[in-house]
């Protein structure tokens, strides 16, 4: 049996399905998270989860947003042995190349995981695109057009 394929979803993404759906590309890319998570419970992908979204998620005030994103994680997260040193390397780089710091870290972890890297920011999707990284980033349905999910 295939190993299933490993994707990086930034909080911003993962807390998609939980922001105000009356804007239109918010409830698309809310549908898109959703279709993608049908697929992680499906055991169709593995979600690398990393010290930066323990981070985040506990900065999150709503309870119940951050209880369920945090036992997401725990239930389905693809385990994975850091090196630490050598992504916090990578992740000064990036940083020095214009990534803000968080994002720096969350590109840093998916480039050593690497696991397709998901976003729902499009200044962060841009400036890794003129990077030129190893893995793919992009938005939640830019992945699922990519990926041909249903």
């Amino acid at each position: 049996m295939e190993e299933p394929k490993k994707i990086y979803l930034d909080v911003c993404a993962l807390a998609r399905p939980f922001d105000d759906v009356s804007f239109i590309r918010i409830r698309l890319e809310a549908e898109a998270v959703n279709l993608i998570l049908a697929h992680v419970h499906k055991r169709l992908y593995k979600i690398v989860f990393s010290p930066v979204h323990v981070r985040e998620i506990s900065d999150i005030p709503e309870d119940y947003e951050r209880e369920q994103l945090l036992m997401f994680l725990k239930e389905y997260s693809a385990s994975v042995r850091w090196n630490l040193s050598q992504i916090r390397a990578r992740a000064e780089e990036l940083y020095i190349k214009g990534l803000g710091i968080a994002d720096a870290a969350h590109v840093a972890f998916a480039e050593f995981a690497r696991a397709d890297f998901i976003t729902c920011d499009d200044r962060l999707i841009k400036k890794c695109k003129k990077l030129n990284l190893d893995i793919w980033v992009g938005n939640p349905i830019a992945f699922c057009e990519k990926e041909g999910l249903r």
